[in-house]
């Protein structure tokens, strides 16, 4: 499951910044997978100690985490849905994402400079917000003009739908409100999310601060943004880039001395990146034995035949059952014959929907 994160941001808010320290994280744990697959997109694992802890009750030969893949967006400026700065190739970039993380700058430095003169992260939310909004104003449009004559013969139910969920991001977005706002139901929504609007993904505001104000749990700007993202239903977190790429860039048996002096036990990059994963509404299941543990990467309130499918797409054709226990049952019992033993160990069927924390194998036959 390749889901794409789209970092985005005006020019000098650290952006790049907080993406150079996410691809150069590899190193914090050497026997996990990492790759650059494009100058502007990194392939990041996600930090789950429940794996780790596993692997102290289940002695495998290979530990393998999942990953999210992050994309570095080029600068958003004033005028960008119009073709200003890169335009249309930030758009084409973001469009392919499933969430945006959006960071704002919420600190000052003179040597820094801001691209409209001042600090106001505000400001700079709403300029990067009108810019999606005008630009999925224009796609919406499109497609209304260009589906109406079919929609309105009624010949091609597919054709008819889509002209009405446009219709109504036409009526939202006009009045400047995101895609995300229109009221849909379960068939409407499916269409919307293949209509890929800007405004309709999910976001996280990534609070951009020094170190000092870091340590202090943010500042007025920050404050700030958090009342704007929970009147937009968003959420935040408070990051300092430049803190996190000196943290990225120290070998990794240092880090725990340089986190333990700034009274923290994981470097902010890990908690952005489970803030990032339960944007995008996923959770973990785990594959445990002898030869490997493994996490795996499912939606919430995926059935078992499904999650079976992640694996293999035989093992969701032929699935026959489940067995399952949950990995704080491990961490109680000890052992998985003793989860059996306290009657912990489960037997499930095709309607069973997995829990984040799952410890899962899949019997199948094809």
């Amino acid at each position: 499951m390749a889901l794409q994160v789209g970092i985005v941001g005006l020019p000098n808010v650290g952006k790049s910044t907080l993406f150079n320290a996410l691809t150069s994280a590899k190193a914090e744990a050497a026997n996990y997978p990492f790759c650059t697959i494009d100058p502007n997109v990194g392939v990041v694992t996600v930090p789950d100690p429940r794996m780790d802890k596993i692997t102290t009750f289940i002695k495998p030969q290979k530990v393998i985490p999942t990953t999210m893949e992050f994309v570095d967006i080029a600068g958003i400026v004033k005028g960008a849905s119009q073709g200003e700065g890169l335009g249309n190739q930030f758009l084409s970039h973001i469009r392919a994402t499933d969430a945006i993380v959006h960071v704002v700058r919420c600190f000052d430095d003179p040597n820094i400079i801001h691209v409209a003169g001042s600090v106001d992260p505000l400001r700079d939310i709403e300029i990067i917000n009108t810019e999606l909004m005008l630009a999925d104003l224009d796609s919406a449009e499109k497609r209304v003009k260009s589906r109406e004559k079919t929609a309105k013969t009624g010949a091609d139910k597919k054709i008819k739908l889509e002209y009405e969920v446009a219709k109504k991001a036409v009526e939202a977005l006009g009045k400047g409100l995101p895609a995300r706002s229109v009221e849909l139901d379960e068939q409407e929504a499916l269409m919307m999310k293949d209509m890929h609007f800007l405004t309709a993904k999910p976001v996280l505001y990534a609070m951009n601060v020094n170190d000092a104000d870091f340590a202090a749990g943010g500042n007025d700007w920050t404050r700030a943004v958090e009342k704007r993202a929970a009147e937009e239903n968003n959420t935040t977190i408070l990051i300092c880039s430049a803190m996190e790429a000196e943290i990225a860039l120290l070998p990794p048996e240092d880090r725990a001395d340089f986190l333990a002096a700034l009274g923290s036990e994981e470097p902010g990059l890990n908690r952005l990146i489970r803030e990032a994963y339960k944007l995008l509404g996923l959770q973990t299941y785990f594959t445990a034995g002898e030869k490997e543990v493994r996490a795996w990467t499912i939606r919430a309130n995926t059935k078992a035949p499904q999650a079976a499918g992640v694996i293999h797409t035989d093992f969701e054709k032929g699935f026959i059952r489940a067995e399952t226990y949950h990995c704080e049952d491990l961490f109680t019992y000890k052992s998985e014959q003793a989860v059996k033993d306290a009657g912990k160990y489960r037997i499930e069927g095709k309607e069973y929907v997995v829990k984040d924390g799952d410890v899962l194998f899949f019997r199948f036959n094809v």
